[in-house]
Parts: C-alpha cells; sequence; structure tokens
C-alpha cells in the first residue's frame, strides 16, 4: 500500500482480522519447519484476539515506580510454541484468574 503501510492477503478463516500492517509491526522471518502454524492450534476470542493460556504462577515481587509500589507476579504461559513468562500485575491477575491465588502461597517467599 505504500512505504509504511502493508496489506496481507489473509484466509478466508481469518477474515474479521484488519489486514493492513504499519511496518512498524512487521518483523523479517526466516522461514524453517517451525514457523508453519496450523489455524487448528491457534485459539482467539470473541474478539478475534489471540488467546494464550496461563499455566501458573511462578513468583511475586513488588516494584517501586516513583513513591508507589505495584505488586507484580510472574505468570507462565503456555505459548503455541512452547512456554514462556511474564511478569503482569497482580491485581489485573487476580481479576483473570482468581483460582490460581487461593493455592498459591507466596508470603514465605516476599
Amino acid at each position: 500500500m505504500g512505504k509504511v503501510k502493508y496489506w496481507l492477503d489473509l484466509l478466508i478463516k481469518l477474515s474479521q482480522i484488519h489486514n493492513t500492517f504499519h511496518v512498524s509491526r512487521l518483523w523479517k522471518c526466516i522461514p524453517d519447519d517451525t514457523t508453519v502454524i496450523s489455524l487448528d492450534d491457534v485459539q482467539f476470542d470473541e474478539y478475534q484476539n489471540y488467546v494464550e493460556t496461563l499455566i501458573t504462577i511462578l513468583d511475586k515481587k513488588t516494584k517501586t515506580l516513583r513513591q508507589k509500589g505495584v505488586n507484580l507476579v510472574k505468570v507462565q504461559w503456555n505459548h503455541r510454541k512452547g512456554s514462556e513468562w511474564t511478569w503482569d500485575p497482580e491485581e489485573e491477575m487476580m481479576d483473570y484468574y482468581p483460582d490460581l491465588f487461593v493455592a498459591a502461597d507466596f508470603e514465605a517467599k516476599v
């Protein structure tokens, strides 16, 4: 479409996904066997967002931002290419996954 916009020709199954991307959102791909992903293995929600499954909470810490402390939890996700982890706000994770916090006891670690 231009120097900074690309239009992708998507499959009919993905027709509800916006097909125009800014060049900053695209990366060079060196293809190999692991880059091919079956659409049956990928889960989307009602808004066509990619869904990753939370496996467990690994750790907890408090990060100080200026004068305020933010509680973070280290979350392990089941990603389409294996397992990865991220630090996410504890309050947000409690809203989405309250059952994981009942079983987790981090008081001894903090």
